[in-house]
């Protein structure tokens, strides 16, 4: 018979997991799909590639402005209201892609995408601080950002198709893709809304010694965790350990959106028809996901996190400028591939490494704050990769630049990570930590 630990954490991970995983998977698709479009919007719309790359990064111009008041609506209403608004309404406005006519109502609408979407992420991170001790966290947060991989491996190939559906309903085949990937986030918005509980307090599906026991864990790891003073907004986002993981995290995103809002044009290269490229555009995020959930496990088990950021953050620089150097397909391919396992690696194992570091008195707003400055790279990325494009002829010099980030903010983990609370703390660490922190 399992133990009430055992029995508990089995419940709630089958209870949320599942459904935010899913959740996530078409957040992120409705994101990134605009990558696909671009093969046969551009030429429809007369897009170059700058204003592709303005257009795809302007996204993150509305997510970033958003993101941190949305937390704090999510801390005020609760996840189970908030996240069933934010996925309502970015399926609406995802769908409206659909009807873009130029430049102008193409810029409009992503950055109504991205304050719609604003909250999301940080917003389960969060839930699962509420639901989840620390000790499951690195898997967990692992599982759901699988999505990230795990929805270009599904959306690929549903996007190449839908893409090569020219004449349904007399809409163009981008057209229709953006209205076909935006109506599950409008039938799942009623399903969160039904299921998600807001605390531990709330779970009517545990019983007595279960709920006691998750809500006596979390409660004691939130007394032993070293806490930070909060002296308002603006002194938590420029405190230094908050802006050096916001500007790591910015070059570990950077990587991430280089890949999946390009690398359905880098295929198409290989002189593949658009359902070969939704295929074989899958295989590198296949890869990634792979990677995450293993990686994942693999530094819950050892209870290590340091090293298992820096490894993988390192493969992702490697496996995207050397991707830039090869012209011989299935090599690039390959490249890219270790890209993907190297950065969807590092993504989940950087976010388990925050609580440690931040303290529980500025999580909240702490997460959106660095979760909203580094997706700015979302914006940074497309837009110079789209303009050394127009200039060069190619996607290798944008991709170049994001590799080149990519090491810098290597180098910020490298120092910032020593300061987790699995790390050793000899000498005047801790002390290092309080003045890193602010």
């Amino acid at each position: 018979m399992l133990d009430v630990e055992s029995r508990t954490m089995r419940k709630v991970t089958r209870r949320f997991l599942p459904l935010l995983v899913i959740c996530f998977v078409i957040s992120f698709l409705d994101r990134v799909n605009v990558g696909f479009a671009a093969l046969t919007m551009s030429a429809d719309l007369k897009f170059s590639s700058t204003v592709f790359g303005l257009g795809a990064g302007l996204f993150f111009i509305g997510y970033f402005f958003f993101e941190v008041p949305s937390n704090l609506a999510l801390e005020r209403v609760g996840a189970r209201r908030w996240i069933a608004r934010i996925m309502f309404t970015w399926g609406i406005l995802s769908a409206a892609t659909a009807f873009i006519s130029g430049e102008r109502s193409f810029y409009i609408v992503r950055v109504l995408l991205g304050a719609a979407e604003a909250g999301f992420f940080p917003g389960v991170i969060l839930f699962f601080t509420f639901w989840v001790p620390a000790r499951y966290r690195g898997l967990v947060v692992g599982a759901f950002m699988a999505a990230m991989p795990f929805a270009s491996v599904f959306g690929s190939p549903l996007s190449g198709w839908l893409l090569s559906q020219d004449g349904i309903f007399g809409l163009k085949g981008w057209q229709l893709m953006f209205i076909a990937e935006a109506i599950p986030s409008l039938v799942l918005s009623v399903i969160v809304f039904k299921v998600l509980r807001d605390s531990p307090e709330q779970a009517e599906w545990l019983t007595a010694d279960e709920r006691d026991w998750l809500v006596a864990t979390l409660a004691d790891e939130r007394r032993r965790a070293v806490a930070v003073n909060e002296h308002g907004f603006l002194n938590i986002v420029k405190r230094p350990i908050i802006l050096l993981l916001a500007a790591a995290y910015f070059g570990i995103v950077g990587i991430n959106f280089g890949l999946s809002f390009f690398l359905p044009q880098i295929v198409r290269e290989f002189h593949l028809s658009l359902i070969q490229v939704g295929i074989v555009a899958a295989i590198p995020f296949a890869v990634g996901g792979c990677g995450m959930m293993w990686w994942g496990r693999r530094s819950d088990r050892l209870d290590e996190r340091r090293f298992h950021v820096l490894l993988p953050m390192a493969l992702a620089i490697a496996g995207l400028a050397g991707s830039t150097w090869v012209t011989i397909p299935t090599l690039k391919l390959a490249l890219l591939c270790v890209a993907s396992f190297g950065v969807f690696s590092a993504l989940p194992i950087f976010w388990a490494l925050l609580p440690g570091l931040l303290g529980p008195a500025v999580a909240a707003v702490g997460f959106a704050v660095i979760n909203s400055l580094g997706n700015l790279s979302g914006f940074a990325a497309p837009f110079v990769v789209g303009v050394i494009k127009d200039a060069t002829g190619s996607t290798a010099g944008g991709l170049q630049v994001i590799a080149a980030y990519g090491c810098v903010a290597w180098l910020i983990l490298l120092r910032v990570s020593r300061y987790h609370r699995h790390a050793p703390l000899p000498g005047d660490h801790a002390q290092e930590l309080s003045e890193v922190r602010g």
